[in-house]
């Protein structure tokens, strides 16, 4: 690390100028390629698929293989009918955009109860000739504009589908700006110097700008969600900022005890540069644990967040120490550099509050951990009624049009028309048929069915069954309907013909796709502990500290679905940030897990390396637990609440996934750094002594030897 940083600091002119290539040329490269961003996902073997095959094998004229949107619309007085004249002309209009396959009126003859039963609700479905991410934004942006005209005092229309909310949600995250003025205030107050405000803050914006541009390079080569760009930025502001903070701030402390620029700059890359590469790592390999894991819509979120970090992190080691370099003795204060010059280097001081703090959890070690838990176990509560799924429009921001569309069709045909079954079946005799149709006669007297459709064929050898459920798409007793007809409706029917039948649709996909991640949560878990436990063995030469860490990360993680448990499926404060209330995202409890993992490792490293330090130095366990709280407690919390700033920003106005990640990984810094790392952490290091810093002599011989405070 020392060759390293001299390196750029003696370079500086060579290191910027590399960076500046590398930045315009990818830049200029991904935006001549454009992105190929997708939120398909495939689940190979589950009901619903296998229903989605059968319907596709049909080749029905009732099937497009593409996107399908609706256009909503509602009387005040009269019924639709009544505005058919009206709405024919511009629906045609819609049918001649370059994309659209097909436009279904609401009186067409191949429409199927598309009009409410009391006539004041219809919808037109818009069938387009590809996915929802393909379609061309001119074609959305110009229906849109066509079906705005019908709008009058007595017809209220508005859009509904994928593609419609692709176009209508927001861009980006319009509180992210806030996020990073907080951050600029906090900087500028913790350092009292503009240069060292601009230096983390400025570093970090220009490695995400590198790292969005290899996330579009990347999205051309796997899979990789249309929100990860969003993500990115989030994680890489995160950790980008924070390294180098770390950084900057050793540098500060190297130079007011008297070393030159050079040799502070040095020895700031050579301490905390190596924990910052460290910690990075132990974030990549979190992320990249999503690999073990076989889906292709998470692997390439692990990749495309994990390829945002070591950006960061090789920017932080490489360019930071250059730019520091051209700042010098700025990055202090006047007042600081003042005192330097008038009084000469000063020895390396705790900070006094943190100092008395650290002392006062020494002393009651039990106390403060069982303080500490409750805390966290309260935080947590609500993660005991986690409901996963797919969110829907339901979940939209009230007033959007999508939202809107969404309870108009609940309002006319009930709240379970928004995500229909399709029960499909293979018809290939006589006895099939009778069996497909006993089935959707037992479910008209389901208590939770509001309308099953007879068999309908697709093709001469496929069968189609719609079933509205009374219970909303994102309802538990949804769930629980599609249960009760795989497991009892079918296989009743079947038992003598064999007939294969699946049940589809949108809300079978999301339950399928739930079910599937959920059940690998317990493997994630597993992967990602052994192996952050194992990183953190090799840094400290300790068999107690990895264990330590492990659990408090579950407990982070814990605390942090607990949170987004309260906030987006019970609905509290949800309308501040422009969300609804409804389950959590499927994908999102794995994808938490290793960013939070990660993250919580950052500040373990941080927290313990300089612990790690004054064992190495003094073999006295509680002075160099007290030491080391004092000397970076203030610089954590400071840095956690810039993080907290970040992640709560992305929370307000934007897409309701990322404002989940926003308010989670927010939470969990808020609760990691204020409760776990600067109470529970210490104190129960302080209640298990010296063996904390224990391993077997056989174990110390094999493992590698990486230490993190080489060159001190």
């Amino acid at each position: 690390m020392k060759s390293l940083a001299r390196f750029a600091v003696t370079k500086r002119w060579f290191v910027i100028a590399l960076w500046l290539v590398v930045a315009v040329g990818i830049n200029v490269t991904a935006g001549a390629l454009g992105n190929h961003y997708s939120n398909s996902f495939q689940l190979p073997k589950t009901n619903s698929t296998l229903a989605l095959e059968l319907i596709k094998s049909a080749h029905s004229s009732q099937v497009t293989a593409g996107e399908s949107d609706q256009i909503v619309f509602q009387t005040t007085t009269g019924t639709v009918a009544d505005q058919q004249s009206t709405i024919d002309p511009v629906l045609a209009k819609i049918r001649a955009l370059p994309g659209v396959a097909s436009v279904i009126a609401p009186y067409d003859p191949t429409a199927r109860g598309q009009v409410s039963p009391d006539g004041t609700i219809a919808f037109a479905v818009v069938n387009f000739k590809s996915a929802a991410n393909l379609i061309p934004a001119a074609s959305i942006t110009a229906l849109i504009k066509d079906a705005t005209t019908l709008r009058g005092a007595n017809l209220a229309v508005s859009e509904g589908g994928d593609a419609i909310a692709n176009a209508t949600q927001p861009k980006g995250s319009p509180g992210e700006g806030i996020g990073l003025l907080a951050t600029a205030i906090v900087l500028i107050v913790a350092f009292g110097s503009l240069m060292a405000m601009l230096l983390p803050l400025g570093v970090a914006l220009f490695a995400i700008a590198i790292a969005s541009a290899a996330t579009t390079l990347l999205s051309h080569v796997v899979s990789i969600a249309q929100f990860a760009p969003i993500l990115g930025s989030l994680i890489g502001l995160g950790v980008g900022i924070d390294y180098a903070l770390f950084i900057v701030t050793r540098t500060r402390q190297n130079l007011q005890q008297g070393m030159n620029v050079e040799d502070a700059i040095v020895s700031s890359i050579n301490t905390s540069g190596r924990a910052v590469m460290f910690a990075g790592a132990t974030v990549c390999v979190a992320l990249l644990g999503m690999l073990a894991l076989g889906f292709g819509f998470l692997s390439g979120l692990g990749v495309a967040a994990s390829t945002t970090v070591v950006i960061t992190m090789l920017a932080a080691v490489t360019l930071l120490p250059a730019l520091l370099a051209f700042w010098k003795t700025t990055i202090l204060s006047r007042r600081e550099r003042r005192a330097l010059a008038a009084n000469g280097p000063a020895l390396a001081e705790q900070d006094g509050g943190w100092q008395r703090w650290a002392e006062l959890v020494a002393k009651r070690p039990k106390s403060f951990s069982l303080a500490a838990l409750v805390a966290i176990a309260l935080f947590a509560a609500p993660v005991l009624s986690l409901q996963l799924g797919l969110s829907d429009a339901g979940s939209n921001p009230a007033g959007s049009t999508t939202r809107v569309a969404y309870d108009t069709l609940a309002k006319g045909f009930g709240a379970g028309s928004n995500g229909p079954l399709e029960i499909v079946g293979k018809v290939t005799n006589a006895s099939d048929r009778t069996a497909m149709a006993t089935l959707s006669a037992n479910l008209s007297t389901n208590s939770n069915v509001a309308f099953a459709s007879p068999p309908f064929p697709l093709s001469a050898t496929v069968e189609l069954i719609k079933v509205v459920p009374k219970s909303a798409p994102q309802a538990k007793a949804t769930d629980d309907l599609i249960t009760a007809i795989r497991t009892t409706y079918v296989p009743a029917v079947t038992a003598q013909s064999h007939t294969a039948i699946y049940v589809g649709g949108a809300t079978a996909i999301g339950m399928d796709f739930a079910s599937k991640l959920d059940s690998k949560i317990p493997l994630f878990l597993v992967i990602i502990v052994v192996l952050g436990s194992l990183l953190l063995m090799i840094a400290f030469r300790s068999l107690l500290i990895p264990l330590t860490a492990a659990f408090m990360n579950l407990l982070a993680v814990a605390a942090s679905f607990g949170l987004v448990v309260a906030v987006f499926q019970w609905g509290w404060g949800s309308s501040l940030i422009g969300s609804g209330a409804g389950p959590v995202e499927a994908y999102l409890p794995i994808i938490m897990i290793a960013i939070l993992f990660g993250l919580s490792m950052d500040y373990q490293v941080f927290l313990v390396s300089r612990m790690h330090e004054e064992w190495s130095h003094t073999k006295d366990n509680e002075l160099a637990i007290v030491r080391g709280q004092a000397y970076t407690g203030r610089i954590i919390t400071a840095a956690a609440f810039i993080m907290v700033c970040v992640f709560f920003s992305f929370a307000v106005g934007g897409q309701r996934i990322i404002a989940e990640f926003g308010i989670g990984l927010g939470g969990a810094v808020l609760i990691d750094a204020f409760v776990i790392r600067t109470v529970l952490v210490p104190s129960l290091m302080h209640y298990f002594g010296k063996a904390n810093w224990w391993m077997p002599a056989w174990l110390d011989r094999v493992i590698p030897n990486v230490a993190l405070e080489a060159g001190e």
